[in-house]
């Protein structure tokens, strides 16, 4: 039909059946008012204006005053009205649906009658060792698994449908305190005792500040120690100056570890420099220090000063950047490289250090010229 057709159909209609009309259908407009839009009219004339707190007052009333309903079957203690509520049964899982899928799709296998005798006759360590040659890993436990593997008997109390038993823990003796004496060791050093040759002083708390001054100067003239171990003794930024000034002019220390203290990334730099000095440490250690994460320009100042050393072998510290981590390891497995050939590494030489030096001079005037 046409709009024209529907607009005099309308114009026939009386106001009474356009009343019904709009009373059977609803008006799709959120913005006419509500009572334009239910079929519900109410014809009577307005009481007044609304008084909200008199109305709320009515209504509580209302209720205070209507009576309750009657109960239909009276309460009597004790028994049941109603029907009692039972739960519903448990959703059945997928895994039962996939067990029976399973079980419907099975397919009988035929062996011959030799066959079938050797596997009832077989004895159940015999078939733990025929599913372990199978690879059939799911129908045995660990502990079966592994004793198949290496020929060993069952464990006593150990079946086919068992439960694997965990392994028994192995107590392990407390390792006994260190008992190294700080002030017999400075002796040594100071004395350039030929038999001590490896200071171990790891997990000693009670090394003071002079003590640790007096150890890295006793370091400066000594000609016997290879490995200095420091680890664990709440070494901190304020005994690195002694350090580097002995690193800088001992030349018989091979190994350093001074992991786990309280060394800033700072502090690290400044170490790692004072190694390149003599090039006779191979092998430092100072992992695990007051921060956990250098920064890409401690990063890069490692780096560079590890490339510059060509005896170091290897460096206990982790980096986060990748390229500092790539450059480092390969800088060391050239190192390791030459160490194994037999060659002694060739140290950088002063003129050319000085001649780089200069050229750097020469090309940070010239940037800031321009």
């Amino acid at each position: 039909m046409d709009e024209l057709e529907i607009d005099e159909l309308l114009q026939q209609l009386s106001p009474e059946e356009l009343e019904l009309l709009v009373g059977d259908v609803d008006p799709d407009d959120s913005l006419i008012p509500a009572c334009d839009r239910i079929s519900y009219k109410c014809k009577k004339e307005a009481t007044g204006p609304l008084d909200r707190k008199k109305l709320i007052n009515h209504i509580n009333d209302q209720a205070l005053q209507e009576p309750d309903r009657p109960e239909l079957v009276p309460y009597v203690a004790g028994t049941v009205r109603g029907k009692k509520w039972e739960a519903p049964p448990p959703p059945q899982n997928e895994d039962d649906d996939d067990t029976d899928m399973t079980q419907q799709n099975t397919v009988e296998v035929d062996l011959d009658d030799e066959m079938e005798r050797v596997l009832n006759c077989a004895t159940e360590d015999e078939i733990v060792d025929l599913a372990a040659i199978l690879g059939f890993h799911s129908m045995m436990n660990q502990e079966q698994y592994h004793a198949s593997l290496l020929n060993k008997g069952k464990p006593m109390g150990m079946g086919w449908g068992g439960v694997t038993r965990a392994t028994k823990f192995k107590p392990l003796p407390e390792e006994a305190p260190n008992l190294l004496d700080p002030v017999e060791s400075i002796k040594k050093l100071k004395v350039d005792d030929k038999d001590t040759k490896e200071l171990n002083f790891n997990n000693v708390q009670n090394i003071s500040d002079e003590q640790f001054h007096a150890l890295f100067a006793a370091l400066d003239g000594n000609t016997k120690l290879e490995v200095l171990s420091m680890t664990n003794t709440g070494m901190s930024d304020r005994h690195i100056d002694e350090l580097c000034k002995s690193l800088q002019v001992n030349n018989a220390l091979k190994t350093l570890n001074l992991e786990t203290n309280n060394i800033s990334p700072n502090g690290i730099v400044r170490i790692v420099d004072a190694i390149g000095k003599q090039h006779a440490v191979e092998e430092v250690r100072l992992a695990n220090q007051r921060s956990s994460i250098l920064g890409n320009k401690i990063e890069m100042q490692l780096t560079e000063l590890v490339e510059a050393n060509p005896t170091i072998l290897r460096i206990g510290l982790h980096f986060e950047f990748n390229d500092a981590r790539n450059r480092v390891s390969r800088h060391l497995q050239k190192n390791l490289d030459t160490f194994r050939i037999g060659g002694k590494p060739r140290k950088p030489n002063k003129a050319m250090a000085l001649l780089r030096k200069g050229l750097e001079l020469l090309s940070r005037r010239g940037s800031k010229e321009k």
